[in-house]
């Protein structure tokens, strides 16, 4: 499938796609403050409990990690996570999350109600193994159209949902994972981003037909795939 082929199609998934309202694109950058979101995603707070075998549970040691962060404090968010996790926490490009969101399992949840940040994640998720932090997956501040919808193509790819929810809604990662990534199916190939209605629609083209993300936001603020469509030759 040409290039050319998915610009001229690129206006009609464009229309039927499903956009963000129009009072998100009215949005104030990450930084600024902006009406408190409701929090009807987020989990419920699991209770505070330690594990038969004396291990602390899981809200326990991700709010002492997040504590530590607060204070730039490295060396006690490190004795509360791995390396990995500590250099993704303390790299996280926009104001601190100003509420605690419970636990689902082993992954702990702060979240912003004061400031609109890209993607479903809405702020920082925490997994904890033991007595430890192993990964963060935090919002993202992305500065092209095509870096967000790379890296939700790579988290499909990965099998990896709070990938695709650090620069992605959760209406784009819903309709990207309703179908498994097949390494051994058809081959997708990337064709850019062209401007369309209120941002950006990039093309990812395979046998049969094209795949198109549909970005908004800007550099300031950052760009989110807010919904996928699909079209067949």
């Amino acid at each position: 499938m040409s290039a050319r082929w998915l610009r001229g199609a690129a206006a009609t998934a464009a229309t039927a796609a499903f956009l963000v309202p129009a009072s998100l694109l009215a949005a104030a950058p990450a930084l600024a403050h902006a009406p408190v979101r409701a929090a009807a995603h987020a989990p419920a707070q699991a209770p505070v409990r330690a594990a038969a075998h004396g291990t602390a549970a899981p809200a326990v040691v991700a709010k002492k990690l997040f504590r530590a962060w607060l204070r730039a404090d490295r060396h006690a968010a490190s004795r509360v996570a791995t390396a990995g996790a500590v250099s993704t926490l303390f790299a996280y490009p926009f104001r601190a999350p100003d509420e605690f969101a419970g636990c689902s399992g082993n992954a702990c949840r702060f979240v912003h109600t004061s400031v609109r940040v890209p993607g479903g994640l809405d702020g920082i998720l925490m997994i904890v193994s033991g007595a430890k932090v192993t990964k963060v997956y935090e919002s993202r501040h992305l500065v092209t159209p095509s870096a967000a919808a790379k890296q939700l193509f790579d988290a499909w790819r990965k099998g990896d949902r709070n990938r695709g929810l650090e620069i992605a809604t959760t209406t784009a990662v819903r309709t990207l994972f309703r179908t498994k990534y097949d390494p051994k199916g058809v081959k997708y190939f990337f064709q850019g981003c062209s401007s369309e209605p209120k941002g950006y629609g990039c093309a990812y083209s395979y046998e049969g037909g094209g795949m198109f993300m549909h970005v908004r936001g800007s550099k300031s603020r950052g760009y989110e795939v807010t919904s996928i469509s699909y079209i067949a030759d």
